[in-house]
Order: structure tokens, then sequence, then C-alpha cells
């Protein structure tokens, strides 16, 4: 009896096995948790089976590696509505269901019983909302930051220019969801539209270009450790705020101003229109003297491809196209 008892596991634990299956001590079935390093911290993920993400960064890189039909949900802030319109993965945003269209909530999390939470540090996560990965880790729900947030988290801040961060990011997040050669694919296509932009930027001093998120009193803007950064480099401009070593952030007039932008790249977001955007920045006399408000060289950057995800390189090379078209 013993011995056709052991024929019997031995033949499940080698169907279980052709079908892509590890069974693992205690009888466990499914693939082995993965350990990856996020924010310093090295952390084990189960695979996830109930996943939420948070805002076009997060969302988009999910479906990049076509895991759509993986997600419990998505939380979107109203603000992005317009950007998700034009997402070329607009099939993707209506095939997974929208948890709120507010800022991320703990309530929000729990309430749809996800296992594990995509999002960015003080953009998703936040201590003051009360929403943190420690937060989360204690009710049992696992959660993976952007890379790129890393830099404003916790008292051991991590460092990894925006690019590298985003291939970090979906590379990680491949392997923990077992999907690691569609990762290596996306991240090996994008390392080669960007060598293909380093290559063919032209001789001489950089365009000078100035990204305006928002702002009238005080512009929002990129520093050098948000995509924007990285996109203005790749088409061989140089980002203003470049020299600022922070993510998103507010500066005063007078650099942009002193600065004399060639160009200004202006991010379509928020419940301002861009024309509008576009407008203020036009009427505005201190900007008035400025190569970009005199010739009116104003480059719209969609939101979808400002923020860490798989359309920064879009964004790269539409904007190293309209600085070519200046003969920058």
């Amino acid at each position: 009896m013993r011995g056709r008892w052991t024929a019997v596991l031995v033949t499940v634990a080698l169907g279980l096995t052709a079908c892509g299956a590890e069974v693992r001590p205690g009888g466990d079935t499914g693939p082995a948790p993965v350990t990856v390093e996020n924010c310093g911290h090295a952390i084990t993920y189960p695979l996830p089976q109930r996943a939420v993400a948070y805002d076009m960064s997060s969302t988009e890189k999910m479906f990049a590696l076509g895991l759509a039909g993986r997600m419990r949900g998505i939380v979107m802030p109203r603000t992005a509505e317009p950007a998700v319109a034009r997402s070329p993965y607009v099939a993707d945003y209506r095939s997974v269901e929208t948890l709120s269209t507010d800022v991320l909530s703990f309530e929000t999390v729990v309430g749809a019983r996800a296992d594990w939470v995509l999002a960015g540090w003080n953009s998703g996560f936040s201590e003051a909302r009360g929403i943190t990965p420690a937060k989360l880790d204690g009710v049992g729900i696992r959660s993976y930051q952007h890379t790129e947030s890393c830099f404003n988290y916790g008292d051991r801040p991590v460092k990894v220019p925006p690019l590298e961060a985003l291939y970090t990011d979906l590379r990680q997040i491949g392997q923990i969801f077992h999907v690691p050669d569609r990762a290596e694919a996306l991240v090996a296509d994008l390392q080669a539209r960007a060598a293909a932009l380093r290559a063919n930027a032209p001789a001489g001093e950089p365009a000078r270009v100035f990204v305006y998120d928002s702002g009238t009193d005080q512009p929002f803007t990129s520093g050098n450790q948000a995509a924007p950064d990285t996109i203005v480099s790749l088409a061989g401009g140089r980002n203003i705020a470049g020299n600022l070593d922070a993510r998103w952030t507010t500066i005063g007039w007078e650099p942009v101003v002193r600065a004399q932008p060639e160009v200004i790249a202006v991010v379509d977001y928020g419940d301002r229109p861009v024309a509008d955007k576009i407008a203020f920045l036009k009427s505005f006399p201190p900007l008035a003297d400025s190569p970009a408000v005199r010739e009116n060289r104003f480059h719209v950057l969609d939101y979808g491809e400002a923020v860490s995800g798989p359309r920064n390189l879009d964004a790269a090379e539409k904007l190293a196209g309209y600085l070519r078209s200046l003969g920058r």
C-alpha cells in the first residue's frame, strides 16, 4: 500500500512539474517566492494573485509586461483621466477595474483584498495619508515602490538614474510575476532605442529646455532624479533644472528666466488644459524675452510619457524630432 501511494504522489508531482508548477516542501505548489531588493531592502514576494497599481507609472509598467489580466484593479486619480484616454494602453485600462479615482488609500487596497501594491513613495505611498509599505505588510499585503522614488524614501535614500530605475522596475516586476523573458525583451528594446538617440545626438551645445508641469507663483518642474531629465537628455537637450538633485520640485522663476530656455516642454496633465498653461507662459512678462516664448517653441509632453514608465522613450524620440525640426 505504501509503495502504491508513493507511486501516486510521484506521478502527481511530475504532472504538476510538467504544467509549470513547482512542488515545494510541505506540499505547496506554484512558483517559488522571489526575493528582490527594493529601496534598499531585500523583500520576498510570493506570486501576486490580486495586484493593484496606482497611477499611470505603475499601471503602464504592468501593461507593458502583459500583466493586465493578472491585476485586481487600478487606482487612477481623476486628473489623469484625459491622459489615460490618450494612452496606447487604453484597451488594457478598460479591461481592468478602476477601484478609485482618488489618491491611493489603505482602505481602498484592503477593501479590494489586494495582496500586492505597486506605487511610488510620496506619489502613492505616504506617511501622511497612512498607507506605507510597513502598514500594508502588517495586514499581509506586499508592496513594491518605484526605484526612482527610493530617492525620497526613508533615512537611507537610494539614488538610481531615472532610466536605470525604469529598467530595474521592469526587470524586478518581471521576476515577481515570473515573466522575466518578457521583461528582458522589453528592456532590451528600450535600451536599443536609447542608444540610437545618443548616437544621433547633434554636436555642439545642447538646447536649453525648461520642463513646465504647473504653477504660476512658482513653477513645478523636474530635477535630475525624475524621468523628464532623462527624456530631455536623450533628445539632445539640457534640462535647465538638471543641476537640482531632486525629483519633481518647485523652483523660483528667477533661475528659469536666467537660463533663457530655447524650448519649453509642457506636461499635459492635471485639471488645467495644456493650452491654458501655454497661454500663461506666453503672457508671463518675465519670460517674454526668452527664445522659447519669442519663437513660440512649446512642445507638449504627455503625462503618461513624463512619469517613469515604458513610454519615456516615446517621449524622448518625439522631443528629439521636435528639436531637430528647430535645427537643435
